[in-house]
């Protein structure tokens, strides 16, 4: 999760790159249609609130992928646990929704200063576009709102600097995520031993 134009989707596609069998979903894919966007009394589209996002059907689109991977993980019978599914789920309003908080196993937040992200949100192209004003009267408001609110979360998040290259993030990222797997592969084998069907749990989920 992040800041918008912090380099959330980057990242996320990299690491699929690098990482064995590794899906994305992206919240990104799951705003609600322009006429369904409300307004505020200055004009400006709610874009940047979880109103904005049919959150329900992302849910149930990870929870499809949560049913198929632990269908795939008992099917396959591995000896190891190279194979383990992993999803990483990237967006900018993730930690503020209340049914995702149990199935995180490592998060990650970017942050880029107020004026980087200004200028990066200037050199995007949106549909519908960024109308004058947009980015102070409504981006960075709901971003500073959002971020007020992860005060409340209770595990770990790793903050990541959004200003630093693309492989410097890259590589800090996936050998955090290397050392998570390895700590889920000895838990996946020790499961094996116990039973076939505690191997079905040992799915890991990151962001």
């Amino acid at each position: 999760m992040g800041v918008t134009n912090g380099g959330k989707t980057t990242l996320a596609k990299n690491l699929q790159k690098h990482l064995p069998n590794c899906s994305v979903i992206s919240q990104d894919d799951f705003f609600k249609p322009e006429s369904e966007i409300e307004t505020d009394k200055n004009g400006f589209l709610q874009y940047d609130v979880l109103e904005a996002l049919n959150m329900e059907k992302m849910m149930s689109t990870i929870s499809c992928w949560m049913e198929s991977a632990r269908r795939s993980v008992v099917s396959t019978d591995r000896e190891s646990a190279e194979e383990i599914p992993i999803l990483i789920i990237e967006g900018f309003l993730l930690f503020n929704y209340k049914p995702l908080d149990t199935i995180w196993n490592r998060c990650y937040f970017l942050t880029i200063p107020y004026e980087e992200c200004k200028r990066r949100r200037s050199t995007r192209v949106y549909e519908p576009p960024d109308s004058p004003g947009y980015f102070d009267g409504h981006v960075w408001p709901m971003y500073l709102k959002h971020r007020q609110e992860m005060q409340d979360i209770t595990w770990e998040v790793v903050y990541l600097d959004g200003t630093k290259s693309e492989e410097d993030l890259f590589l800090q990222v996936y050998e955090d995520l290397i050392q998570e797997l390895a700590k889920q592969k000895c838990k996946y084998c020790a499961n094996k031993v116990e039973g076939r069907g505690e191997t079905a749990r040992k799915i890991v989920h990151y962001i």
